[in-house]
């Protein structure tokens, strides 16, 4: 099923939804440490960057510095969409709140500092 490409149907339709925990970026030198199970990974020339639970980087005792909350977009977006994390930067500039978005096959996902979820939230449904 291919993703949507209209930026005022993604704005409409995009749905935010804010998923269960807390999460953090760390980083490990090459691979995912035995038991972890991130949501999502980068690799970069100074090692492979981490997106997962903060429990679980506890756990292993991995080190970071940014406690976020992770948003999904509901809306199925096509890799090729123009516009759509214009407009969520846009918003949330104005809200005064950061986001990493990492764009899924199907969904966008914002992470936004934990205790600005509510705000960065109201803030994405403005777009609707």
């Amino acid at each position: 099923m291919p993703g949507e490409t209209d930026l005022n149907k993604l704005l409409s339709n995009m749905s935010p939804v804010l998923n269960h925990g807390a999460y953090v970026f760390t980083i490990v030198d090459t691979e995912i440490p035995a038991g972890l199970s991130p949501v999502a990974t980068v690799r970069e020339k100074e090692g492979l960057t981490l997106v997962l639970e903060k429990e679980q980087a506890d756990s292993a005792g991995l080190t970071y510095d940014y406690v976020a909350a992770w948003i999904t977009l509901e809306v199925r977006s096509a890799l090729e969409a123009v516009g759509l994390t214009a407009a969520i930067s846009n918003v949330l500039t104005d809200a005064g709140i950061s986001c990493n978005v990492v764009a899924g096959y199907a969904h966008d996902h914002l992470f936004v500092p934990e205790d600005k979820a509510q705000q960065a939230l109201s803030a994405l449904r403005t777009l609707s």
